[in-house]
């Protein structure tokens, strides 16, 4: 097997540039782990070897905050299962947040107003419906769940980052493309998406036709993009489990970390590091399709700044991605209240509560774990080398009054690392440290609940992939050799693969 874990010791770790001061965890109330602990976690994390039964407590991915599934729209919509019952209306009045329709400033709604000008989207739920992926426009139609990431070459690294690959914002648009605006101004413009058929000649002869897009900006509406402007688009990821991945060891995502290949499996995997707004530091980019955010409470107040247009306590602007070059929106009405709460659109305690109901979102429980074409198919998955980034299993941290994400046996499916995806998927926009061909493993859990919850099976950044067996010969780069064996193996394993799949 080609699978690779845990490459790194915790010295050489620490000798990683930049990557020592983000083993503190710092966002969190963590407890230490004892020796007798430790062992514990290396024993149950270990990878699997035997593929005649699920392993123990596999049904659970979500650990003791897994929900049991249900076979509606709402199964990534019920709080942790171990959540204290006190801290249930916490969740609600989240939710109440998450699925508010936010409306343009000045109107009699004070509590409601400040979207935009310029905005993606008047609520958190119009992106995530459901808590659930978005999905690609239909031609002609509104992109609200998707939009476009705006940047140009230049720019300075924040503070001491390594390896920091400088771009800015887009002079006049900055650093999303808003396509709607409120108070009579013009959108930004609109993403236009044409398809070109790529066909893939699998081992057994069958052929699968990939869809390759290309994006392009039609009707902008101050003037035209830069001459050198990198467009990367975004689709809305799914909601679930995102508290779990917050509370994993910094020093357990590095340890599988391998900048340099230095195991010669062809596997890298780097940390995305990025400035944290919260805390003033640079912290382990853990959030965002390029590991752009290391909390979940600053990827909520970038989305409530970057895709609607409001102010809170870590992106105080209430004219959120207006710049300069447009005086019109700089000068439009704002929702801003002097002396109500804290004088911003989404005060501190609402920020909170968002950041609160995103962290506690559960994951399903796994189903079909018995099923011997699942159990064929995860020894296939290990097989064909996935593992490799799409590390099954972690144990959170002992948290101080977070029960719901502290010590679980989490199986996420992710490193959280940086990875080369190869040409086919490169964007060609460096974010961060995260190359124009480098992309953060996204977690497969609740995969297979896709088109129950958000009515289609687009994935991948870009929504590009209209099925699993599609999104996997879409890996290039450090995934080329695992494309390769599902490629190459016949029907009824392919089959097996996607059944496994099916199952997270």
């Amino acid at each position: 097997m080609t699978f690779r874990f845990a490459s790194l010791g915790l010295a050489a770790i620490l000798a990683l540039p930049a990557l020592a001061q983000d083993l503190d965890d710092r966002h969190l109330p963590v407890l230490p782990r004892t020796a007798k602990e430790q062992a514990r976690i290396s024993a149950v994390t270990a990878p699997a070897t035997d593929f005649t039964a699920p392993e123990k407590f596999e049904t659970k991915p979500g650990g003791a905050a897994t929900v049991r599934a249900r076979d509606s729209s709402d199964a990534f919509s019920l709080s942790s299962a171990n959540m204290p019952f006190a801290r249930e209306m916490d969740f609600k009045l989240g939710n109440g947040l998450f699925r508010k329709t936010w409306v343009a400033a000045p109107s009699s709604t004070k509590g409601s107003d400040g979207l935009g000008p310029l905005y993606n989207a008047r609520g958190c739920q119009d992106c995530h419906l459901k808590d659930g992926r978005g999905h690609v426009p239909e031609p002609e139609g509104s992109a609200v769940s998707m939009f476009l990431r705006l940047s140009i070459p230049g720019g300075e690294a924040p503070g001491d980052i390594k390896e920091w690959l400088a771009t800015q914002p887009e002079p006049t648009y900055g650093g999303q493309l808003q396509d709607f605006a409120s108070n009579g101004l013009p959108p930004e413009g609109r993403m236009v998406i044409t398809y070109q058929d790529r066909p893939e000649t699998l081992g057994d002869g069958t052929v699968v036709t990939l869809r390759k897009p290309v994006y392009s900006v039609a009707d902008p509406g101050y003037g035209p993009l830069h001459d050198q402007i990198m467009l990367s688009p975004r689709v809305a990821p799914q909601m679930i489990g995102l508290g779990l991945l917050e509370a994993i060891p910094a020093a357990d995502i590095l340890a599988h970390a391998d900048p340099d290949d230095a195991d010669g499996d062809g596997i890298s995997g780097r940390a995305s590091i990025v400035p944290s707004a919260e805390f003033g530091v640079p912290m382990l980019g853990r959030f965002g399709l390029k590991g752009g955010a290391p909390t979940v409470k600053e990827q909520s107040a970038g989305a409530f700044s970057g895709d609607m247009g409001l102010s809170t306590p870590l992106n105080p602007d209430p004219h959120g991605e207006c710049r300069d070059a447009q005086a019109d929106c700089r000068a439009a009405p704002v929702g801003q209240e002097p002396g109500s709460r804290d004088g911003l659109e989404v005060d501190a305690k609402s920020l909170d509560l968002v950041a609160f109901y995103s962290r506690n979102l559960a994951v399903p429980e796994r189903r079909r774990l018995d099923d011997p074409q699942v159990l064929r198919g995860k020894e296939l998955f290990y097989q064909a080398g996935c593992p490799a980034c799409h590390v099954p299993k972690f144990v959170t941290h002992r948290l101080k009054d977070q029960p719901e994400q502290s010590f679980q046996l989490i199986w996420p499916y992710s490193d959280l690392l940086l990875h080369d995806m190869g040409p086919g998927l490169a964007d060609g926009r460096p974010e961060g440290r995260a190359s124009g061909s480098e992309w953060r493993t996204a977690p497969l859990w609740g995969i297979g609940l896709t088109q129950t919850v958000s009515g289609h099976t687009e994935l991948l950044h870009d929504g590009r992939a209209r099925n699993l067996t599609e999104a996997i010969l879409w890996h290039g780069g450090e995934a080329q050799a695992a494309r390769d064996s599902f490629a190459g193996m016949t029907k009824a394993d392919r089959d097996a693969i996607l059944e496994f799949l099916e199952s997270l």
